[in-house]
């Protein structure tokens, strides 16, 4: 068609060409259609470039697709709600919202789509403060009548902590879907609050709407952080045999969670053996984690083991193993880890942390000194070490050795672990009674509550090292008036 002197494309035909591609993620497509965009003059056609950038983010080009953004001629709001749905959905939530900045900077106007993609970045970020910014704006805009941004509303909420505000806008919603229903769950699941997860379901059931996978997730996970054994594994059961459901890898991976933190692990161990999943390394992964918790060295070789013959043996499960012999007082299991580390030359995903201050999110990664406050930063971490260590606080060795460390792997061995740089910032840079919210990129969140005393400080990390095993899409609350961690039920959500 291109060719031909009769049938040229123009604006309508490459857009519905590149969408094309887009569902087939196809690279090399990309930029073929990309070349016969400029040859035939549309590169300056405001549609066209807004479905040429959607495609180039679709196959992971983001600097592509930024580059295509910043050299059009002119933008609308659907040029802008592309770019943030680009990073939104490339995992890049902190430059989304420098986006939202942008836009804010420039007049632009924002719709339900705008907000739906910055609520999901404040969401992965914990940026409570901008979200509630967000939320602020939408009422202003008229759009808090839509669902889909009410649902958003309640997920940026929950992920942040924060169950009450996420009850408050599902409270004032005149429409709800299965979305709206399965945010509360989930939100009260993930907080560790089963019980109230489970009340939801209830309502939801009266309510007349029909419960899908994400909903028994929700369940599954609210029973497991809060010991309900026999309510998880009756609605694992429900699932199938009522509700026609088939469970996946993360059900079962609940359930194995669910049997391992209460210390039946020969229960969880028979979960993963008899299910059609028992070649998925993330069940032996959960189950290791609870042998950790539990001090059970056999099943945690067992798990080992396993994951060894996977292929799928990362540095993290070598550290779990190792600080279970490390309890066990086995130094030689120990010493056999850190010469399978060496050998096998495992590393980690680089870690980062996010804390948000006032309205401004700080990044850090291990052994950072970049921030302006770093001398801060390190000051205030040390007090909070020696404090941790007056009150019973030590460093976990098996995990720690200098001649085990690597330059692969410094956030497994070094002390000065992202989240901690983070929690001192945060520390130092609040008042007593606020809470901080740590974001790591690898998915485990961490609130923490200031207390009274400056002495409870110590008990944070303490609490972090005996919670480094805990599962990643969980909160972990440290209460400030308290010398241990507290699960939601007893404070809130992490």
């Amino acid at each position: 068609m291109v060719s031909s002197s009769r049938s040229r494309p123009n604006s309508i035909t490459f857009s519905f060409l590149l969408k094309a591609c887009e569902k087939i993620k196809a690279e090399t497509k990309c930029r073929e259609v990309h070349g016969s965009i400029i040859r035939t003059g549309y590169d300056m056609d405001i549609v066209v470039c807004t479905n040429l950038i959607r495609l180039y983010a679709v196959n992971g080009l983001i600097k592509i697709a930024q580059k295509l953004f910043d050299e059009m001629p002119e933008r609308d709001l659907v040029s802008w709600n592309s770019l943030i749905s680009c990073y939104t959905q490339a995992g890049l939530h902190y430059e989304a919202l420098n986006v939202c900045n942008q836009m804010k900077v420039l007049n632009i106007g924002f719709d339900g789509f705008s907000l739906v993609s910055l609520l999901s970045s404040c969401a992965h970020l914990g940026a409570l403060n901008v979200g509630v910014g967000i939320h602020r704006l939408a009422g202003e805009k008229g759009l808090l009548e839509n669902v889909f941004v009410g649902n958003a509303l309640i997920d940026m909420y929950a992920k942040c902590g924060d169950l009450a505000g996420a009850l408050c806008v599902f409270n004032g919603m005149k429409k709800r879907d299965i979305s709206t229903w399965n945010s509360m769950i989930v939100g009260y699941g993930v907080h560790g609050q089963g019980n109230q997860a489970i009340s939801f379901f209830r309502n939801m059931m009266m309510a007349g709407m029909q419960p899908n996978s994400i909903t028994f997730l929700g369940l599954l996970c609210g029973c497991s952080h809060q010991g309900l054994v026999e309510d998880g594994l009756k609605y694992f059961q429900l699932m199938s045999s009522e509700f026609d459901l088939k469970p996946e890898i993360k059900h079962y991976g609940c359930v194995v969670d669910l049997f391992g933190r209460a210390g039946k692990l020969e229960k969880a161990l028979e979960i993963i053996e008899n299910s059609p999943l028992q070649d998925k390394s993330i069940l032996w992964r959960t189950l290791l984690a609870s042998c950790k918790i539990h001090g059970n060295v056999e099943k945690a070789e067992t798990a080992m083991r396993k994951l060894l013959q996977l292929g799928t043996l990362s540095a993290g499960d070598c550290i779990l193993l190792a600080g279970t012999y490390a309890d066990a007082k086995d130094q030689q299991g120990v010493a056999k880890v850190r010469k399978l580390i060496r050998k096998e030359g495992k590393t980690t995903t680089p870690g980062w942390s996010w804390t948000e201050v006032g309205d401004q999110i700080h990044r850090f990664v291990v052994d950072d000194k970049s921030h302006p406050d770093s001398r801060e930063i390190y000051r205030t971490l040390g007090e909070i070490i020696n404090l941790a260590t007056l009150v019973g606080y030590r460093r976990d060795l098996a995990v720690e050795s200098p001649e085990s460390a690597t330059e692969e792997c410094p956030e497994i061995f070094d002390s000065y672990h992202s989240e901690k740089l983070a929690i001192a910032f945060g520390l130092a840079k609040t008042s007593q009674g606020s809470i901080l919210r740590i974001v790591k990129n690898l998915r485990r969140v961490i609130i923490v509550l200031i207390g009274g005393e400056s002495g409870d400080h110590a008990s944070l990390s303490k609490c972090d090292k005996q919670d480094a095993a805990a599962h990643m899409h969980t909160w972990t609350h440290f209460g400030g008036l308290s010398r241990s961690p507290h699960r939601i039920d007893n404070v809130e959500r992490c």
